[in-house]
């Protein structure tokens, strides 16, 4: 299960039960016992706030026996649990009140949300379904079917729909209700009565933040940028700490091409949860646009930490270090952009050629091996072919290679390797002819500053004073 649903789920349990155990025990413990309880409560509402789960599970004990083995405080035990991730306690206590007590709505929609969190979406699935066939009109158990047949789309959306309704239709004032409908009926095309469902709510609920990011969802999906930024602002005052509102409204800024201030939003993502890596994404990138050098090479750094699986934070990391200079960090971070996207033999030659400024003869050995999975007598293998025996006293292949480059068709194809040219002459030594390689890029059509070594070419011609600054 995503990670930001989990703990949206996990909120949801926690919430639910322990807003009832407050009103009942305000309601129904005898007097002796009545402060004693909401004191405890009132304690771990504090010690959750602050993700302390098992000093709030600790607690359970001073409330007295026999309130404490109420099914309603083992249930907003198990919900804790749930939330500290100790599904396997939480589970055995909800399904214990469950099989005592077989007719307890709460037990079965808190075994449901412990399975969801889970990640078992099947299970919580049969859970949830068995509670409306024993109470069709339970509103909580509509609204976690409906999201869940979301979360499955498309071929759950119609059954997602009938849920909602009918939960609106107990409750026309419930704003999971509301949001619910909005979201599929945004997803199914129909805006306009999309709209009023999200304005039913910002109406009923002002200070609910998820009200004002959905419409600016709908908003966004509609191009009305700036009303979508507006709602966006109000999530985002109402819910400062919220990554993902963050993240959303740096990409609408990103869409507004307002690059400054999406960068000052993602920065702040950053600064809400500095170990979440989707702001990175966006932070090394616009830094290394905007000019922010070092500031770009540290992202990506951080990045890579966060998201191994993730090749192109290794490719900006290498690119970096080869700016800089940092030859045995650029070649180990290019290696494990290749390990991971191994199709792209250029991220071989990358490593090859940071490794050959450290010891010349270095990769040779890792040229071999790679050349076989290149086409034979393809413009690649021959460019592989070029470095490997680029410590011999004559390279006849050369020649060749020029040739082949001047007749080349393929334009992106033919800049990439008119780079690893340049790269080929830097490495010898011939630095004006290195030069003439990288201006004959520069000089070719806008396109081909998508290549990923276009960064490197700029980088070079500037410092060299070949390009204004």
């Amino acid at each position: 299960m995503n990670f930001k649903k989990k703990n949206l789920m996990k909120n949801r349990i926690f919430v639910s039960a322990f807003l009832f155990l407050l009103l009942w025990g305000r309601t129904f413990l005898p007097a002796q016992n009545t402060q004693t309880i909401e004191s405890v409560l009132i304690q771990v509402g504090n010690l959750l706030a602050e993700l302390r789960f098992d000093e709030a599970i600790a607690l359970f004990d001073v409330i007295p026996s026999p309130e404490r083995d109420t099914s309603d405080f083992r249930l907003l035990r198990a919900s804790i649990l749930s939330s500290a991730g100790r599904y396997e306690e939480a589970l055995a206590v909800a399904e214990a009140v469950s099989r005592a007590e077989p007719g307890n709505d709460e037990a079965m929609y808190v075994i449901s949300a412990i399975e969801g969190a889970m990640g078992r979406t099947g299970q919580q699935q049969s859970q949830l379904e068995a509670l409306l066939r024993t109470n069709p009109n339970n509103i909580d158990a509509l609204i976690e079917l409906g999201k869940l047949h979301l979360r499955t789309r498309p071929r759950s959306l119609e059954s997602a729909e009938a849920n909602f309704r009918r939960a609106h239709s107990i409750d026309r004032t419930n704003v999971e209700a509301l949001l619910g409908l909005g979201q599929v009926l945004r997803l199914k095309g129909a805006w306009s009565e999309s709209e009023s469902f999200f304005n039913e709510a910002v109406s009923l609920y002002p200070e609910h933040p998820d009200a004002w990011a959905e419409r600016a969802r709908l908003y966004r999906n509609a191009e009305f940028l700036v009303n979508a930024l507006f709602d966006l602002d109000m999530a985002a005052r109402l819910d400062p700490r919220n990554y993902w509102i963050s993240i959303e409204r740096g990409t609408l800024l990103l869409e507004m091409n307002r690059r400054s201030q999406a960068l000052e939003e993602f920065d702040r993502a950053v600064s809400i949860n500095p170990e979440e890596s989707q702001a990175y994404i966006y932070t090394s990138a616009l830094k290394d646009e905007l000019g922010d050098l070092e500031g770009a090479k540290n992202d990506y750094a951080m990045l890579a930490r966060l998201r191994p699986d993730y090749f192109y934070a290794f490719e900006g990391l290498g690119l970096h270090m080869m700016r800089t200079g940092h030859w045995e960090e650029a070649r180990d971070a290019f290696m494990e952009a290749y390990a991971r996207a191994p199709d792209d033999h250029f991220y071989a030659l990358l490593a090859s050629i940071c490794w050959m400024r450290v010891q010349m003869a270095g990769p040779r050995q890792f040229l071999t091996q790679v050349m076989p999975r290149l086409v034979l007598d393809s413009p690649e293998r021959q460019m592989f072919r070029l470095f490997h025996d680029l410590s011999a006293m004559s390279n006849p292949g050369e020649r060749d290679m020029t040739i082949r480059l001047d007749r080349m068709p393929d334009q992106i194809l033919k800049a990439r390797l008119l780079f690893y040219m340049a790269q080929f002459y830097e490495i010898r030594g011939t630095i004006n002819l290195a030069n003439r390689y990288y201006l004959m890029i520069y000089e070719m059509e806008d396109r081909m500053r998508a290549i990923p070594e276009w960064r490197l070419i700029e980088w070079t011609l500037r410092s060299r004073n070949l390009i204004p600054r």
